[in-house]
């Protein structure tokens, strides 16, 4: 383990946004992040993990010391039954290598969560989802360190206390564990769910003189399929951080009681709404965003995508502070129209 000084953060998050670390290590093993932690107890330091920068806001030097877990390793044991298989992935590894890599052993149920960017190790903490699926489906175990004592802790899935976008780690235990590995439960039976509109939009085929397939209704479409589909959609909306620096979707997705959502689909007609289970109804914070006319507004250094509302950029110098500033306007002014607040979906880190 190298502990660094006064280490630039800007090329380790996708917004690209500056910020120094007062102290910087990167670990390749659970051995030298428990070092880690040690030196950081004994020095009195804070502790901020950084992951993969794909889903944070930097907004400015972040004081203490900054892990960047890079540690690697995937293993594989039997389910709880024969086309059952629990996966163990480390929380470094890269998360859609994962996926791919899941799939071409031949081990299903994660193919709706192909691209999403960033690490193993995150992906339970904002219990990511897209196309119909959360992680908490597919979730056993998770391993982590505690930070104040070094211990190796246990979570079962009832303990993450996962919720949209959210778990345990996101509220009373935030920045007091170390997610060092991540299980989940896959199946060897291929069992795709296309139900979500856009990638059932997406899967459709036409058929051709020379290529006649059968109707939709009759078409199965395998795991790798609807991985490839999936990917294709989100390459279509979302601008590749490497091109255009984001950190993806700037916001969630309002979760409305029913009764609020009807009384403004009295007002505003054409607002989406999907029904949860619970009852109450999701409603596209990209919408609120573009009918407000947020969409390619820009205000230092950064702006409102031109295609995707829901996707802030850093278009030059920007910093995280002006960046948030754009986003508390749109914030303030969606509450004002709509009466929703809302909730940014990235991690605030230096703030």
């Amino acid at each position: 383990m190298k502990i660094r000084a006064n280490l630039s953060l800007q090329p380790l998050n996708t917004l690209a946004l500056p910020g120094r670390a007062e102290f910087y290590c990167r670990v390749e093993s659970n051995e030298a992040l428990a070092e880690a932690l040690a030196h950081a107890r004994t020095k009195k330091l804070p502790v901020t993990v950084l992951g993969g920068g794909s889903n944070v806001v930097l907004s400015g030097d972040v004081s203490g010391l900054v892990i960047h877990m890079a540690t690697r390793g995937v293993e594989r044991a039997p389910g709880l039954d024969d086309q059952c298989l629990h996966w163990t992935a480390a929380a470094g590894e890269n998360w859609h290598r994962f996926v791919q890599y899941t799939l071409a052993e031949k081990s299903y149920g994660l193919e709706n969560l192909s691209l999403i960017p960033g690490l193993v190790g995150a992906a339970p903490i904002q219990n990511i989802g897209a196309y119909g699926l959360e992680l908490s489906e597919r979730f056993v175990s998770l391993q982590a360190l505690e930070i104040a004592s070094g211990k190796t802790v246990s979570f079962t899935k009832n303990d993450c206390r996962f919720g949209y976008r959210d778990s345990v780690f996101k509220q009373h235990a935030a920045r007091q564990f170390v997610i060092t590995s991540v299980t989940l439960a896959l199946s060897t039976v291929p069992n795709v769910d296309t139900s979500y509109p856009a990638l059932a939009a997406a899967l459709s085929v036409t058929s051709t003189p020379d290529k006649p397939q059968p109707a939709e209704a009759e078409r199965e479409f395998s795991p790798q399929e609807v991985s490839d589909a999936v990917c294709r959609i989100r390459q279509s909306k979302l601008p590749d951080p490497a091109v255009q620096a984001n950190a993806g979707s700037f916001f969630k997705n309002p979760v409305l009681a029913r009764q609020c959502w009807q009384e403004l689909l009295a007002q505003y007609p054409q607002l989406p709404g999907y029904p949860q289970p619970d009852g109450t109804v999701k409603v596209p914070a990209a919408w609120l965003i573009d009918s407000a006319g947020w969409k390619g507004a820009s205000g230092q250094g950064c702006a409102v995508h031109r295609e995707h509302a829901l996707v802030l950029v850093n278009t030059g110098a920007c910093s995280g502070g002006q960046l948030l500033q754009l986003a508390e306007d749109i914030i303030v002014d969606i509450q004002r129209r709509f009466g929703i607040l809302l909730v940014i979906e990235p991690q605030l880190i230096g703030c």
